[in-house]
């Protein structure tokens, strides 16, 4: 969700001894096509120019009514000052903000030396003004009732404070929900550079549509009371999808829908159930539920994917070969650094994998790895980081995961070369997205996996397809080990502002390699591809888009699908 303004807008395969290698790569392809790509990966931004920056109003706006103030001295409280005081040394009262050496810089001009009354009240109005620029805008300074005796000034400090978060406009989201985000943001003395970077995160929060605050003076000195305006976003998303990236063993034509609520039961926990077809397999496509778990955005997510699949390609369809790919992963994930225009993630994912092959209806010992009744089983730990910065000109993410499989819950062990469940591996994720002009945006992508050892298929690191090396089909060429980038240009030939309408045309290049741990060979292991495409965007509703890649490097290929041509094609429809 972007907006112009934080107050008042919308702020996003052991070898088969049957019949030939073809047929082994089939196999090996019919477990890859049951499997989106890892899925703890974090998902890199949209692939979209960046949105306009959050801009912030000026501070009155926000702070109508407060000022930089001090409470009235009391100049009738210096008895028997006639015309200057020696002044040895000022205790500051209340202060805790400030260490005693940064309060002593501040008033060093102002010590052991003669001050007229004057110079005093300048002393204490330092201190306030030392306050005021480092945000604590609403603390105040004064001087208290004392005798000026043996050269010492008392300045007392009153830190500003929120006395109260008042909320309006939630229908079924909880108030705690939005009152936790902020109370973490306001603690004693109150700082409005963390006021406003609260306001903003919560407002770039999905289930929020607008909001409106208004900081006002409390009941006690120094004290204020936060008045919060909020609309709600709608918490549904309901996804149609259709498009040519599964594998062609299973049929590349893929057809989806998704369904989303963003805030099932009232706390900000999030559901999304999927379902996705083929002409040789049918997903339940990750059904999801995160949990919030505190107030800086820590969560806890269940997911579950399950693949039911058969090749049909001729003439191995006759085979009846059909594989089940059952997946469950648990995650934490925490932010540790969040600002609007930057984030900073830590996580940590258990997942547990279980695949399956068999011919003619009975369990074979097909992929490479795989145990006597031809399954596959991985437990594993998955450790990952994120980092994103963007800005109103670009977007810059990169991701980092690394995997290890664990001797747990029964994984796939085997006492020879073959792959197996206990491994370790890391793949990084780089994207930069620059708007160059505006019509004109530049698309850098990066992935890079790499294994200490074989993997197996579900874990390999695939080149090829609509998502990859454009212009080869999916899963082309599988590897332990591999290396994915891609330049980008998009430039758009025609809006309609209107109507949100855009369209625009976009060259490309692609280069792949893979490489495995072991001896294993590889007949071809490097991919490279340029092409052209179109894209077309309609408001937030219907998102297409048309590529032809032109293969640089050729690899034998059978089939008659699209993707041998090198086309690839998806339409994306949001009714809601």
């Amino acid at each position: 969700m972007y907006t112009q303004s934080i107050f008042c807008s919308r702020f996003k395969v052991t070898n088969i001894l049957l019949i030939s290698t073809t047929y082994l790569l089939l196999v090996n392809n019919l477990v890859q096509a049951q499997n989106a790509p890892p899925p703890t990966i974090p998902p890199l931004p949209p692939q979209l120019p960046p949105a306009e920056p959050e801009t912030l109003p000026p501070l009155e706006e926000i702070l109508p009514e407060l000022e930089q103030k001090t409470t009235p001295d009391h100049p009738d409280t210096i008895k028997d000052f006639f015309n200057t005081f020696f002044v040895k040394k000022f205790e500051i009262v209340g202060s805790t903000v400030f260490t005693p050496e940064e309060l002593a810089e501040v008033l060093k001009p102002f010590t052991l030396r003669r001050l007229s009354f004057t110079e005093i009240l300048a002393a204490q109005q330092a201190i306030a003004r030392l306050y005021f620029n480092r945000g604590y805008i609403t603390s105040g300074t004064f001087l208290p009732p004392q005798k000026l005796e043996a050269g010492i000034v008392t300045i007392e400090v009153v830190e500003g404070s929120l006395e109260a978060i008042n909320i309006q406009g939630l229908n079924r989201l909880n108030s705690g929900y939005v009152r936790s985000r902020l109370q973490v943001a306001t603690h004693a003395p109150l700082n409005k550079d963390k006021l406003l970077n609260a306001l903003q995160l919560l407002q770039l929060d999905p289930l929020i549509e607008s909001l409106a605050a208004e900081l006002t003076a409390g009941t006690r000195p120094g004290s204020s009371i936060l008045e919060l305006s909020l609309k709600e976003a709608d918490p549904f998303d309901l996804t149609f999808a259709f498009d040519n990236y599964r594998a062609p063993s299973v049929g590349t034509d893929r057809r989806s829908v998704q369904l989303t609520h963003r805030n099932l039961i009232g706390f900000g926990d999030r559901f999304s159930v999927g379902y996705l077809n083929t002409d040789g397999s049918n997903s339940l496509n990750d059904l999801n539920y995160t949990v919030p778990l505190n107030p800086y955005n820590g969560t806890l997510n269940f997911r579950l994917s399950y693949t039911d699949s058969e090749i049909i390609t001729p003439p191995f369809d006759r085979f009846n070969i059909a594989s089940e790919n059952t997946n469950y992963e648990f995650t934490y994930r925490q932010p540790i650094l969040q600002k609007p225009t930057q984030d900073v993630a830590l996580g940590i994912t258990f997942s547990k994998n279980n695949s399956a092959i068999t011919i003619g209806g009975e369990p074979k010992q097909v992929s490479r790895g795989a145990e006597a009744d031809g399954e596959t089983n991985i437990s594993a730990l998955r450790f990952f980081q994120e980092y994103t910065k963007r800005d109103a000109n670009q977007v810059f993410a990169l991701l980092s995961q690394f995997s290890l499989g664990i001797d747990a819950l029964g994984p796939t062990i085997n006492d020879d070369s073959q792959p197996d469940g206990k491994f370790l591996a890391w793949r990084g994720q780089a994207q930069y997205l620059r708007l160059l002009n505006s019509n004109l945006t530049l698309l850098l992508r990066s992935n890079l996996q790499v294994a200490n050892d074989a993997l197996l298929s579900t874990e390999q690191f695939s080149l090829g397809g609509g998502l990859n090396v454009r212009g080869y089909r999916q899963d082309a060429l599988l590897g332990d080990n591999g290396w994915f980038n891609s330049a980008e240009i998009r430039a758009t030939v025609l809006r309609i502002p209107q109507a949100k309408i855009s369209l625009q045309l976009t060259p490309f290049v692609d280069f792949g390699k893979v490489w495995n741990s072991d001896d294993l060979e590889l007949d071809t292991n490097t991919l490279v591809s340029t092409g052209i495409g179109l894209r077309l965007q309609i408001s937030d509703y219907l998102t297409s888009s048309l590529a032809w890649g032109i293969p640089l490097v050729d690899i034998d290929t059978e089939g008659d699908s699209l993707q041998e041509d090198g086309v690839y094609f998806s339409l994306e429809l949001k009714p809601f």
